[in-house]
């Protein structure tokens, strides 16, 4: 999904126009990754509205005897609720390939992810993939990246994790069913208790946050964010860890090669 205040990763209900299209260039993009799916294979799923279009787009398929691992809760009722077959992810088994969106996508192919606060199980899930397969519609296709750059934060001296790093907010959590947007890191050194509760927290109870400081050095910036403690996971994908980003545009989609070896 979509970092908030930068690209929007859901369309809300009853958009026309670009909307639309956004919505047109996930379909396509999806689609696309669907194909590259056989049965019998074990495949790693996403979080987000691009994930949603693939899910529509498997069970169109009707595969046989594939097994899913979904990143994020929504996306396992989703994919269930179409008759797919998840099973829990024990880190054990090698998956064949993970599907996932992007918030953005550079030239270089680094990325940034986390906009529904998955990233952390994102980035576990997709190292456990041979292949994993970027797909985005032609906004997220950007020349720099930019902030925000989610972060999953451990609640234990969170308030000083957050002077650490000098440019985060804590993320609030979103009405039912709206997106989320960043909070002000609050001046006072000791909220009130229930402020923890405003914050959007990830799948496995850590609370998400951005960092909106200049993103420069990606690859410094990643090992500043890794190196400081009480950072659970940050939103930045390096190219490494990318085999394939699909962006589906006016003229079709464009497959991109990353650096991750294609099996």
């Amino acid at each position: 999904m979509a970092s908030p205040g930068t690209s929007a990763g859901q369309q809300p209900s009853g958009l026309t126009g670009d909307g639309d299209l956004v919505a047109r260039q996930k379909r396509a993009a999806a689609e696309a990754a669907a194909d590259m799916i056989r049965d019998g294979m074990r495949v790693g799923l996403g979080t987000g509205s691009t994930v949603a279009h693939l899910l529509d787009a498997l069970a169109e398929r009707e595969l046989s005897g594939v097994r899913f691992v979904a990143t994020s809760p929504a996306s396992d009722r989703a994919a269930r609720a179409l008759g797919l077959t998840v099973e829990a992810f024990d880190g054990a088994d090698e998956l064949d390939l993970v599907i996932d969106g992007a918030d953005q996508i550079d030239p270089a192919g680094w990325l940034i992810k986390g906009g529904g606060g998955a990233h952390t199980r994102e980035k576990i899930v997709a190292a456990a993939g041979r292949r994993f397969v970027v797909i985005a519609s032609a906004e997220k296709a950007v020349q720099r990246l930019a902030p925000p750059v989610p972060l999953e934060l451990v609640d234990f001296g969170v308030h000083s994790t957050l002077t650490a790093l000098a440019h985060a907010r804590l993320r609030a959590r979103p009405p039912e069913g709206a997106p989320g947007t960043a909070v002000e890191q609050r001046a006072d050194p000791h909220p009130a208790p229930q402020a923890a509760d405003r914050v959007w927290r990830s799948p496995d109870g850590g609370l998400i946050a951005d960092y909106l400081g200049a993103v420069g050095d990606l690859r410094e910036l990643s090992a500043r964010l890794s190196a400081t403690p009480g950072v659970v996971e940050h939103g930045l994908f390096a190219p490494e860890m990318v085999s394939v980003i699909l962006i589906a545009g006016e003229s079709g989609v464009e497959r991109r090669r990353g650096a991750k070896p294609d099996a």
